[in-house]
């Protein structure tokens, strides 16, 4: 798939407001990263707590099994940002300017 970056700017050389866009991506890349991993070790550290993996903690939880443990949300909103940030970290990535 291939974007256009269309822009109203006048001034400025196509190369630099190429550069400010790659920029821009690898600082938002770099973020995703650090976000990504700071719910993935979170979920590691419920696996570890609870001697379950994150998926089957979902189908657990979304089906009712688990309760309503005030624990059991924070694994979940952990879980959910882990999948976000997942798949925003893996389309930035696969992206190039």
């Amino acid at each position: 798939m291939t974007l256009a970056l269309k822009t109203k700017l006048t001034g400025y050389e196509k190369g630099d407001i190429r550069d400010a866009v790659s920029y821009a991506l690898t600082f938002t890349v770099a973020q995703s990263q650090q976000r990504f991993t700071y719910y993935e070790n979170a979920c590691l550290e419920f696996e570890r707590q609870f001697n379950m993996n994150s998926d089957e903690f979902m189908r657990q939880f979304e089906s009712g099994e688990l309760g309503d443990d005030l624990v059991y949300f924070d694994w979940y909103a952990a879980k959910r940002g882990l999948d976000i940030w997942r798949e925003r970290r893996d389309i930035l990535t696969g992206v190039s300017v």
